[in-house]
């Protein structure tokens, strides 16, 4: 049975899609847009300037209609040039089945991902109003590190219904209102939909941390989930500090070596440097560590000298001379106890002649970001100038070994104890692109640790909370009496996007499956989400397969979209200023 409460926004089936019938808001707008938008003419881009909005002759001011002036870009008219919708990339990446995007920068380096900050990223948005979704969903990006693709879909879903409503004769600030309420309501609710039992965690437990990243992780390789929960969660928890809180997500390193399977991931509590060592010492255990920011090799004088030499003696002492300060640098470094030496720069041939005597370990380390990793996972301090090493300056390390793993040799720093603040994923896989992809889901693995630490709570996955916020906020915007409540029903219409693309991406029919979802949230069935193989009309994907949202991260993108939404509806005009650069004089 049907019930009122079942019906979707406007009173409406939803597999009906409100086609065939008009919607009650269009009836009560009716007379009021006949004087809004009298003799007004929708917004329309010129043909001559495919760049952006209408312009005028004069200048770069942009010149708009009467009513036009309050109309919005649509998600639709965001974008100029070949990539028509930002939204759109977007739109077909969540969830298992979603399609890989072929993307190609304007270096030419090419990008085969689903990851929607990588997409968006490497995007060149020339429309300054999709530029703001593009900074919203860089903004979700460094809070959380995951959820950037519902910022950037459910953001462009939200300004194509703010168009329908303002083509209906609604003022753009009634719009923002009813958005802006729609949110408050969203975000106490979300409290109300956390999964039972999913407010304590055991931080340091790895099983449990797994469980909770499988939801993240599985969105991103599918088949792959539990593999990868169980690789991030070691390695995170390997480096997590005495405070939770103060988690370094830095301190989570990716190796990517090309061979082997995805089987092969390990994790290394330290450092994986993908080179080979300088000098013939290849193994060093429980040694002490000296860190070079500068080449240890014979320094060059700043001013240029000239040096007389009369004969072959004179030439044989000035060579000896040389030689003699390089060991006693040598000798002072091995006196002090390291027997690894590590160069930010290069190794001179002498340098390494007496290295090898006295039987070092050399590393040359060419990235300074490395080097500061290095530093950190040793707790060396890197010396900027050659000379002999203070006790306290010194790192320790309980094993260095030169690997070679799938024909790459590698240096694998190890810390045996909890001294390690860095722990490093080594990745195994067929191609550059496939480790690239698999590495970008453990950093959103990583970025989810991360969130867990400051709040363990799960929502229900699948677009189940979506479809339970859409189906509230519908009976919520019909009980209000002002012009906003049917910005609350477009909002309530905005959230479907979530199951429908994940029905549409899996095959499914949309429509059915959003039908079937509104039933069964409205006969109490909170958890009913999209179940994408097809086999059930909805599934508890909380219970039945321990995959559930983080809570931060569907908190901070439905609240970074609807602020950039609102953002692009209170402007009402666009003034470009002239390209730099001085006009042509008169010929």
């Amino acid at each position: 049975k049907i019930t009122r409460t079942s019906l979707g926004p406007n009173g409406t089936v939803p597999h009906d899609d409100g086609r065939g019938q008009i919607s009650p808001e269009k009836q009560t707008v009716a007379n009021r847009r006949s004087t809004l938008c009298e003799n007004s003419k929708p917004f329309q881009f010129c043909h001559e300037h495919t760049a952006g909005p209408p312009v005028s002759k004069v200048g770069r001011r942009v010149c708009l209609p009467d009513v036009a002036r309050f109309h919005p870009p649509s998600s639709i008219q965001l974008v100029s040039g070949s990539i028509p919708d930002p939204t759109h990339p977007g739109k077909t990446s969540p969830h298992i089945t979603g399609m890989n995007k072929m993307v190609i920068n304007h270096l030419d380096r090419l990008f085969v991902t689903s990851d929607a900050a990588v997409i968006v990223r490497e995007l060149e948005v020339a429309h300054p109003a999709a530029k703001l979704l593009v900074m919203a969903a860089q903004a979700q990006e460094q809070e959380i590190g995951d959820g950037t693709n519902l910022v950037v879909t459910f953001g462009g879903e939200l300004l194509g219904n703010a168009e329908d409503l303002i083509r209906d004769g609604l003022h753009p600030s009634e719009i923002i209102e009813g958005y802006e309420k729609a949110l408050g309501k969203v975000l106490e609710w979300l409290d109300e939909l956390v999964v039972p039992g999913s407010e304590t965690l055991d931080i340091k437990d790895k099983l449990a941390v797994a469980k909770r990243l499988k939801g993240t992780l599985s969105s991103k390789q599918f088949g792959y989930e539990e593999m990868l929960a169980k690789t991030c969660a070691e390695a995170c928890i390997d480096v997590l500090p005495k405070n939770p809180v103060n988690f370094n997500v830095d301190n989570v390193r990716v190796s990517k070596i090309v061979g082997s399977t995805m089987h092969e991931n390990t994790v290394v509590q330290g450092m994986v440097i993908r080179r080979d060592c300088e000098g013939t010492v290849k193994n060093v255990q429980d040694a002490k560590v000296a860190v070079f920011g500068c080449a240890v090799d014979t320094s060059a004088t700043e001013t240029k000298g000239t040096v007389l030499i009369t004969s072959a003696k004179d030439l044989e002492k000035y060579s000896l001379g040389e030689e003699k300060k390089m060991e006693e640098y040598v000798k002072m470094i091995a006196d002090s106890g390291a027997k690894v030496v590590v160069s930010g720069q290069s190794f001179g041939e002498m340098a390494m002649h007496f290295i090898e005597r006295y039987g070092l370990m050399a590393i040359k380390m060419p990235s300074k970001f490395e080097l500061r990793r290095f530093c950190r996972a040793t707790n060396a301090v890197g010396i900027i100038k050659l000379g002999r090493p203070a006790a306290d300056e010194l790192g320790y390390v309980s094993s260095i070994d030169v690997k070679e793993i799938g024909g790459t040799k590698c240096v694998v720093v190890q810390q045996n104890d909890a001294t390690s603040r860095v722990a490093t994923v080594v990745l195994r896989g067929s191609t550059e692109n496939v480790m690239d992809d698999i590495e970008r889901a453990v950093d959103d693995g990583v970025n989810a640790f991360k969130a867990l630490t400051k709040d363990s709570r799960t929502l229900p996955a699948g677009g189940a909370t979506e479809i339970e916020l859409a189906h509230r906020l519908a009976a919520f915007g019909r009980k209000q009496t002002g012009l906003d409540q049917y910005a609350i029903e477009k909002f309530a219409r905005a959230l479907e996007v979530v199951p429908r693309t994940l029905a549409e991406n899996a095959g499914l029919n949309a429509t059915d499956v959003v039908y079937n979802l509104y039933a069964a949230h409205a006969a109490g069935n909170m958890n009913a989400g999209v179940d994408v193989s097809g086999k059930m009309p909805w599934c508890d994907l909380a219970t039945d397969e321990n995959i559930a949202d983080v809570f931060l991260v569907k908190w901070w993108a439905l609240k970074l979209a609807v602020e950039a939404v609102t953002t692009v509806l209170r402007v009402d005009q666009i003034i470009m200023a002239k390209q730099a650069g001085g006009g042509k004089g008169e010929e």
